[in-house]
């Protein structure tokens, strides 16, 4: 794939990242707390994917930690690794939000806050204008 392209699919994946964040925030306002701390999670891992996708990297799988740890350049590295703190905490939100079995006696639906929701999409927030700063 030319550079022109990869950018390209960079752009379009940092798109839906933006979209996957607005999605968020309709999510609280609806009251559904679970989802919108999964959409931010969701938001964070396709802005991380297009960081890779701009630098010519086939990124692969879903653990923002792994997409920040494992990227293959040191140097470029450097401009996402601050923000491994949120991609922690934004990994603990891909599973348990989801299905009722990753919980003991309960459902994503019951457990899930309001406070939660707002941090997910505020370390959602970081990832996305990090990398946007980097590539856009």
């Amino acid at each position: 794939m030319s550079v022109e392209k990869e950018r390209h699919e960079a752009a379009r994946w940092l798109g839906q990242a933006r979209a996957d964040l607005r999605a968020a925030e309709s999510s609280i306002a609806a009251g559904v707390f679970e989802w919108a701390c999964f959409q931010s999670q969701q938001a964070a891992e396709k802005a991380l994917k297009a960081f890779w996708l701009h630098y010519s990297f086939d990124p692969w799988g879903h653990s923002l930690l792994m997409l920040i740890e494992e990227f293959p350049d040191d140097q470029l590295r450097s401009a996402i690794s601050p923000l491994l703190p949120q991609a922690k905490a934004l990994d603990k939100l891909y599973i348990p939000t989801r299905y009722p079995n990753s919980l003991p006696d309960s459902i994503p639906s019951e457990v899930y806050t309001e406070p939660e929701a707002r941090s997910a999409i505020e370390s959602a927030r970081q990832v996305i204008e990090a990398v946007a700063a980097v590539i856009d």
